[in-house]
């Protein structure tokens, strides 16, 4: 008889378990959902952005893989607002004055250099439920801090 857990689909770039029919994307989705359904939900959306695109680095180019998980750590360490983080970094993001893309482009696309094994994915979060929201969100985002750097795939600031 073969082993059930060895036929479960996963994500190719975070690992979640992906049932037939979902994937990491649907959670993703379900997640800002139940931002627009409880504007108190709304606190952690920077932190569900940036771990969902973190944890699936294609989404981003290198120099945006590399300025998102700063983000990560500007949020959670320095414990700046997203309103420090805007007047810090308005003149990087403006679309008219970066030097390169954020966004993924062919040939351009976000990678690791060192392999990372995510404790928590959005699968996690959406698992948990809307009533948990807000603090399995804080919980993603610290896992997915020390994931990179316990990995060495967070450079220092």
């Amino acid at each position: 008889m073969e082993d059930a857990a060895a036929t479960v689909a996963r994500c190719p770039e975070c690992g979640a378990p992906t049932p037939e029919g979902r994937t990491c994307a649907d959670d993703f989705h379900q997640m800002l959902a139940w931002e627009v359904e409880d504007p108190r939900r709304w606190e952690v959306h920077h932190l569900t952005v940036l771990c969902y695109h973190i944890q699936h680095p294609s989404l981003y180019s290198p120099r945006g893989l590399q300025g998102a998980m700063q983000l990560l750590s500007q949020f959670l360490e320095q414990r700046l607002s997203t309103e420090e983080v805007r007047r810090h970094i308005r003149r990087q993001v403006d679309s008219g004055k970066r030097s390169s893309p954020i966004t993924a482009r062919p040939g351009a696309e976000g990678a690791y250099a060192h392999p990372v094994a995510w404790p928590m994915t959005a699968a996690a979060v959406v698992a948990g439920g809307a009533g948990d929201y807000c603090d399995n969100v804080r919980a993603w985002a610290e896992s997915t801090l020390a994931a990179l750097k316990a990995t060495g795939n967070l450079a220092a600031p």
